[in-house]
């Protein structure tokens, strides 16, 4: 067999186990007032699924129980939910810190025109989603008129002091690369973005986080049509950094669906990959999958997780979670 062949070959991605659970990062429905190219969720406008109440109400329970530190609130857009507020200030009564992956433009919709004071009163981390800091770029990805949108809401979140020295109101920004390539250095892109839109827009932000495209769902539809898809999966295989193995997300997080089950990450949700199938605890002896409820009384440290292909994109180059850049 050819060197070439070898280099080529389809690998397995390590095994690995959780350590100590720190962040439960909850989707709480698919609707968004965006339908972004690079989406893994498919989020949308149309999209109907959100969080019961009552899958909605064991959150809280579950961050007291496990004594979590991080509640990472995602969606769709999660502020559209009804819920979202409310929860949001239970977690903070708990002492537990609160992430709002928000889109920005969420920010400008009918009805959420407080939503921005509300984030800021209760000193909600904000990790808002902008691909690129030029208006083309975002509008191309996310559509015509986001790129405005997007920087007016900035420039609100700044007016309330988040990303301003000493305010205690963290503001990240997130960059994705926009088609079949790996972000660039995360600390160069940083510079790039601080100087452009502090000197065009009087934008102010604490961190980018660079963000790797999974090859997943609408990503990797628009792949396979530009016949993409398989270079894509070797180029996050070939850039394979094993040192980013013990800083990758799924070691310290749970995911939780809309409906409240349990994965590994965000990906293995939308790829449906449910916790790997030996983990079975007394509490859900013959339950097919496991639910938020579990997690009141199973402490998921040490469990294998669940991995797959897909799992290059976290450990590839830089690396990349749901912080940004590993290395």
């Amino acid at each position: 067999m050819s060197m070439a062949a070898v280099a080529l070959a389809p690998l397995a991605f390590p095994p690995l186990r959780r350590g100590a659970l720190t962040t439960l990062q909850v989707n709480l429905g698919y609707r968004c007032n965006q339908a972004c190219s690079h989406c893994h969720v498919d989020a949308g406008p149309n999209r109907t699924e959100m969080m019961e109440a009552a899958t909605l109400a064991l959150v809280p329970q579950v961050l007291s129980a496990r004594g979590i530190a991080t509640l990472d609130l995602t969606g769709g857009a999660p502020e559209l939910h009804p819920g979202f507020r409310e929860l949001v200030c239970q977690a903070r009564a708990l002492g537990v810190g609160v992430i709002d992956r928000c889109n920005l433009t969420v920010l400008s919709e009918p009805g959420q025109e407080d939503l921005a004071v509300f984030l800021a009163e209760q000193g909600v981390r904000v990790v808002a989603s902008l691909p690129c800091y030029l208006q083309d770029n975002v509008d191309r990805q996310r559509g015509v008129g986001v790129f405005a949108r997007s920087i007016a809401g900035l420039q609100q979140l700044n007016a309330l002091g988040y990303g301003q020295a000493g305010s205690g109101l963290v503001l990240d920004l997130v960059f994705n690369p926009q088609g079949a390539t790996l972000p660039s250095p995360q600390l160069q892109l940083e510079e790039a973005y601080r100087l452009h839109l502090g000197e065009t827009h009087g934008v102010v932000f604490n961190r980018l986080l660079a963000l790797a495209n999974m090859p997943i769902a609408r990503f990797a539809d628009q792949l396979h049509r530009s016949g993409e898809l398989e270079a894509y999966q070797q180029l996050l295989e070939l850039n394979h950094n094993p040192a980013n193995l013990s800083q990758v997300m799924c070691r310290s997080l749970i995911s939780v669906d809309w409906q409240g089950w349990l994965y590994d990450c965000d990906f293995n949700q939308m790829l449906r990959l449910p916790l790997a199938s030996r983990v079975r605890p007394a509490v859900a002896a013959g339950a097919q999958q496991l639910h938020l409820a579990h997690l009141l009384q199973w402490d998921p440290a040490e469990a294998p997780i669940a991995v797959d292909s897909h799992c290059f994109g976290c450990t590839a180059g830089s690396g990349s979670s749901c912080g940004g850049a590993l290395r």
